[in-house]
């Protein structure tokens, strides 16, 4: 508690109550901890500066001790209310700019002996005990939250390189970043067919009228406006209209033709 005694000494005429003695201690600690007191109150006043002292009138009332401090590097400002609740002190600090709180409770008693408020060397007790859990109550959550607000922005920057439509959820594709998808199976796959169904716009070749003779082999090209043979006259169908051929085309027709003999007894009444 080095330092402390003279803090004490400096504010011994306005020490009457236990209460007072400790918010001394806890004064203290911020201070150690690189804070500095900018005043009592809520709102700061005219002429305020930071200082190790306890400002003016900082023991006014001995049920609810408010103070301001701010960090030696201007980062943080911090107010402090200590309330008394019985016999003990519930200290309740919160960060002003991040709006952050962190609270203790104190049990006077355990650090304060009451009937030595004159002597420094006998007021305080259990000072190791008192100085861990300040720190581990407030100096340390409020310095984490300080850290925690200042990687805030840098996440949101990442955040901000993300496309608009982003989805973590979604199953990234397979295909890489900056590639073409792949084409189309060729239509002359025996997989293909019914292509042209499911993908009218595509430009694929085949459909639900499938030659089970010819699936999967090349077959000539056929341009039905320009007429078929023996069957349809130039023009007969409009130029790209969809057409599916009727009856076999050519000579070239591999495999037995239905049409090329009757079936026999095609005369049979019965058949």
């Amino acid at each position: 508690m080095a330092g402390l005694e003279p803090l004490y000494a400096w504010a011994r005429a306005a020490v009457s109550r236990p209460q007072d003695a400790l918010v001394c201690a806890v004064h203290w600690e911020l201070v150690r901890h690189g804070y500095r007191c900018l005043g009592a109150g809520d709102q700061p006043g005219p002429n305020e500066r930071k200082s190790e002292l306890l400002p003016a009138g900082w023991e006014a009332n001995k049920e609810v001790y408010t103070l301001r401090y701010k960090s030696t590097d201007d980062a943080r400002e911090l107010l402090l209310k200590a309330i008394m609740v019985e016999d003990s002190m519930i200290l309740n600090v919160m960060d002003r700019s991040s709006q952050k709180v962190a609270d203790v409770t104190l049990a006077v008693a355990d650090y304060i002996n009451p009937e030595h408020l004159d002597d420094f060397h006998r007021v305080y007790k259990n000072t190791e005990e008192l100085r861990t859990r300040i720190a581990s109550g407030i100096i340390t959550p409020l310095s984490a939250l300080t850290e925690k607000t200042k990687s805030e922005p840098e996440a949101e920057k990442k955040d901000a390189d993300l496309p608009r439509d982003y989805d973590p959820l979604r199953v990234p594709p397979r295909q890489p970043a900056g590639t073409r998808a792949p084409s189309w199976p060729s239509p002359l796959s025996p997989f293909a067919v019914g292509g042209e169904d499911l993908d009218p716009f595509g430009g694929r070749s085949g459909g639900m009228i499938v030659d089970p003779l010819r699936s999967g082999f090349r077959q000539p090209g056929i341009d039905p406006s320009s007429g078929i043979p023996g069957r349809l006259p130039p023009g007969a169908v409009p130029p790209g209209a969809r057409f599916d051929p009727f009856g076999p085309l050519g000579a070239g027709r591999s495999g037995p033709d239905p049409d090329h003999l009757p079936p026999p007894g095609y005369d049979d009444m019965f058949m």
